[in-house]
């Protein structure tokens, strides 16, 4: 026996009817979401039979604009390009030839040796050691002097007589120098007693921490009529 569907249970007469509500539905949801302007969104499960019915083009897309690439590493290269110097040379360049440069030649001279001016020596006075004379001390230089002196015929026959200071420096090497007179007594005495102290053999240096050292002496020559 056939079984017979009335035409209130038979669905396929509200098909139509039920496509323009779901597409009636979906719109609205549409422009509800295009109208809101919170952050929150309102996410409609729809039917599979009117998933296909919403246009692709309806929804908008936003993107965000990418950072910039970051910029290319730089490398240097260890190899080294050799460039000819093949440059043009003007027609007004002149070229020197070194044979025929003429250098002046100078004569060598000589600059003039400075000489050394030794600084002028201190003269002491008293010395750890003593100049000593043929071995002794001043009374044997005294003795010499005595033997070498020859009086006056002048100053003999007008009675002068006297003791003649004079002053001397014995050098570092035992020499004396610097024979001056302090103390005069009549020119002819004076000239005698210069001559002959000027004439004594070298004396044994004085020394001042064990260093040969200039001393100054003051000598008196005494001239008496006998």
């Amino acid at each position: 026996m056939e079984t017979k569907k009335s035409s209130r249970a038979n669905l396929e007469n509200k098909r139509f009817l039920f496509v323009e509500v779901g597409l009636a539905v979906s719109l609205a949801l549409v422009l509800m979401a295009f109208q809101s302007g919170s952050s929150t969104r309102t996410t409609a499960v729809l039917p599979e039979e009117f998933a296909e019915v919403i246009a692709e083009d309806d929804i908008p897309v936003t993107m965000d604009t990418p950072p910039a690439p970051p910029a290319a590493p730089v490398f240097f290269s260890d190899v080294i390009d050799i460039v000819t110097d093949e440059i043009p040379l003007d027609d007004d360049f002149v070229s020197f030839d070194e044979s025929t440069i003429e250098v002046p030649v100078m004569d060598y001279i000589e600059a003039p040796v400075e000489e050394e001016v030794d600084e002028e020596p201190v003269v002491f006075v008293a010395v750890e050691e003593k100049p000593r004379f043929n071995g002794g001390d001043a009374n044997e230089f005294g003795r010499w002097v005595a033997q070498h002196l020859d009086y006056p015929e002048m100053a003999r026959s007008n009675g002068v007589q006297g003791k003649v200071i004079l002053s001397f420096v014995i050098a570092k090497d035992g020499s004396l120098t610097d024979v001056k007179v302090l103390r005069g007594v009549d020119s002819s005495l004076d000239k005698e007693a210069v001559r002959v102290v000027t004439g004594s053999p070298k004396w044994t240096p004085g020394k001042q921490r064990d260093r040969a050292v200039p001393v100054s002496y003051t000598f008196p020559v005494i001239f008496q009529l006998k």
